[in-house]
């Protein structure tokens, strides 16, 4: 009957831990709990950003494939153009007539760019001052 009693009294002695050992060890495992989720994060951005840069890498080279996709196109152009004009005369109306849709594109560019300027916030800088305005009239009351 005592190695009962004895039984229980180890069980009670678990029972007899002071709150601050229970709050302590409750800190500790609260905190290897939260490395541990930071740890299993850090993996987790780490694999995605390395998929999010292979990505990057493929579509960098889908554009540049494109690119030159255009410039075969280009000279396909050329190449139909002089077979009813000289070949130097084809390569001059192709080239004066790219270089005119580009300027127009960078002049449409432009006028877009200065409309949009400032990039300032205007309404979120009048509502901040609008908000000011009236902590400024609460504070004089």
């Amino acid at each position: 009957m005592s190695h009962n009693h004895d039984a229980v009294g180890a069980a009670d002695g678990a029972g007899d831990r002071s709150t601050g050992e229970l709050m302590s060890r409750l800190s500790q495992d609260l905190s290897q709990l939260i490395r541990d989720e930071l740890r299993l994060a850090q993996l987790e951005v780490s694999g995605k950003a390395k998929k999010a840069g292979i990505g990057a890498g493929m579509l960098g080279a889908g554009g540049v494939l494109a690119l030159y996709g255009v410039g075969v196109l280009i000279a396909t152009l050329v190449l139909a153009l002089a077979l009813a004009v000289s070949a130097w005369l084809a390569a001059l109306i192709v080239g004066v007539v790219l270089l005119a849709v580009a300027g127009v594109a960078a002049l449409l560019g432009k006028k877009r760019v200065t409309e949009a300027a400032p990039p300032v916030p205007e309404e979120a800088v009048e509502s901040v001052k609008r908000d000011l305005d009236a902590v400024r009239h609460v504070r004089e009351r």
